[in-house]
């Protein structure tokens, strides 16, 4: 069964750091661009940050600066560093990825608090 599993998520403090992973079940998945999303409560779900096939990285605004999306075709994984967590970071965060970037994991709740 194809399917993407994220893991790496928690409860963390402003100014901390969080690593994502986003395991897909399948080598397929390396050759297609994959992302990372997020959804708070009460608002529509937005990218996080893009690589595509070939490495090349696009990140929100909000990310910029602060997260580093990555990839590891060998071990079928992709990250995402998350620096510098400020509390409106909190939201669920979910890979997307595979061909017409159809496959979503279930989710992995981040949570930004004192």
């Amino acid at each position: 069964q194809v399917q993407l599993v994220e893991s790496g998520g928690g409860l963390v403090q402003p100014g901390g750091s969080l690593m994502l992973s986003c395991a897909a079940s399948e080598s397929s998945f390396n050759f297609y661009a994959m992302g990372w999303y997020r959804q708070a409560p009460g608002k529509q779900r937005e990218l996080v940050a893009l690589i595509t096939r070939g490495g090349v990285t696009n990140y929100a605004g909000s990310a910029k600066g602060r997260f580093t999306i990555s990839r590891d075709n060998a071990k079928n994984t992709v990250y995402l560093q998350m620096n510098s967590l400020k509390p409106e970071d909190t939201a669920v965060y979910y890979c997307n990825g595979g061909s017409r970037s159809r496959y979503w994991g279930q989710g992995t709740q981040v949570t930004v608090s004192s």
